[in-house]
């Protein structure tokens, strides 16, 4: 017997439960998405390494440990993408998609990081990212956080906060870094190996630590907040005025910095405590530079991603998949002639009925595990076709979820009961 081979490490199957929850997810945030008048975009998953390397930051930890990188056997360096927006700037720039228009998209699909798997963190995940480009005012910043609000509530999640920050403009962010560093070059000696490192490279990311030795030290640093420009002030109230008006609640972190380079002004996130420390299920915000920085003309752009494994582990855990997965209808063949017509019934019920479900018995079996797989199938109704049946142009109808007399109807009467049953009371 051949040795089995099994998945990668960190890189799971969907199935059953799963894939049905990934599937309602993913059709419930499109739903959502296309009341705000987003359209979709669908994206390469190998990208030039350079795009990422550009965009996101050579300093960073996805950058330098974390991506999925080869040489082709042209000799250049691709990388597996790490995350959505980089490729979503790069089509909008290559395919003219931003020049003096407005754009508003979304995607799906994996993404590659190579860490350390864990609940909630793997080394290919899922995300659904939504991008506006073309639009500066903070009226769009808004928008799209009551929009991930609604999905929220569309899908039934409680106990998420949401988090705000304002990382300001580029150059007082830059300038915000050195006070940073000279604060925290004064208190080296209590910065843990992860801190010495970003010191040098990435130190905003220094106060996100999830170390707790370190929160002393972090909540004394000096606040970005107090080093924001004018502009980006004004933008950040107004930004809090319009979540007051629209009654979303928030959370205002000032170590809230995010992982990535290319974020100015707004960053926010969703975060829980019912995923241990993965708790962060949706993150986002501004980054009007990162189109001119990727070779396009400027474009104020901003956005959010959303992680799907840990929004479906929340879902399952709450038992929030309501949409039914089963059939509606379970076909019963009784005898070896009624599979040619039951076959054809079948189909002629997907013709004219196609918001009906139906799964037809394959295989043979006796009558009674037949209805087993019926009942089991969650089907609401069962049709039954016997030899009788078939001779008289006729079928059972049972009932399986209600208290009611089974029917036998003629075949070309079906579809006017079935509508009737089904349709009319979804």
């Amino acid at each position: 017997m051949s040795k089995q081979i099994n998945a990668i490490r960190g890189m799971n199957d969907l199935y059953g439960d799963q894939s049905h929850a990934f599937d309602y997810l993913v059709q419930t945030a499109e739903s959502v998405l296309k009341q705000y008048g987003f359209q979709s975009i669908r994206l390469p998953i190998v990208e030039k390494t350079e795009l990422f390397a550009r965009s996101i930051g050579e300093v960073t930890d996805i950058v330098e440990k974390e991506m999925y990188t080869f040489e082709d056997r042209n000799g250049d360096s691709l990388t597996l993408r790490p995350e959505g927006t980089a490729g979503c700037v790069r089509a909008v720039i290559q395919n003219g998609l931003a020049h003096n228009q407005i754009q508003k998209l979304y995607y799906t699909g994996p993404m590659f990081r190579h860490e350390r798997p864990q609940k909630g963190r793997y080394r290919q995940f899922n995300q659904f990212g939504v991008e506006v480009f073309g639009i500066e005012s903070v009226d769009i910043d808004a928008e799209l956080i009551a929009l991930s609000a609604r999905l929220w509530e569309r899908l039934g999640l409680q106990n998420l906060e949401l988090q705000i920050n304002s990382l300001g403009s580029q150059a007082a962010r830059q300038a915000y870094r050195d006070i940073l560093v000279a604060y925290f070059e004064e208190h080296k000696s209590q910065l843990d190996e992860d801190s010495l490192r970003r010191l040098s490279t990435n130190p905003l990311r220094i106060l996100d630590t999830k170390n707790p030795d370190m929160k002393a030290l972090v909540e004394a640093a000096p606040k970005l907040m107090d080093h924001l420009d004018e502009a980006s002030k004004q933008h950040y109230e107004e930004l809090k005025a319009h979540l007051d008006d629209l009654g979303v609640a928030y959370v205002e972190n000032p170590n809230l910095v995010r992982g990535l380079d290319y974020y100015n002004r707004t960053v926010f996130e969703w975060v829980t405590t019912e995923l241990g420390a993965q708790g962060t299920v949706c993150a986002g915000g501004r980054y009007d530079g990162l189109v001119e920085q990727i070779g396009g003309k400027p474009t104020p752009a901003v956005g959010f991603a959303m992680g799907i494994e840990r929004l479906m582990a929340l879902l399952m855990d709450n038992e929030l998949v309501h949409e039914e997965n089963g059939p509606d209808v379970y076909m019963v063949l009784a005898g070896d002639n009624t599979k040619r017509p039951g076959l054809v019934i079948s189909e002629q019920i997907r013709e004219n009925l196609p918001d009906i479900k139906v799964q037809m018995n394959c295989g043979g079996g006796s009558f009674k595990s037949q209805f087993k797989k019926a009942d089991k199938s969650g089907a609401r109704i069962a049709l039954v076709l016997g030899e009788d049946e078939v001779n008289q142009q006729q079928i059972a109808v049972k009932y399986l979820r209600e208290d009611r007399e089974q029917e036998m109807v003629y075949w070309d009467q079906l579809f006017t009961l079935l509508k009737t049953a089904l349709t009319e009371s979804k």
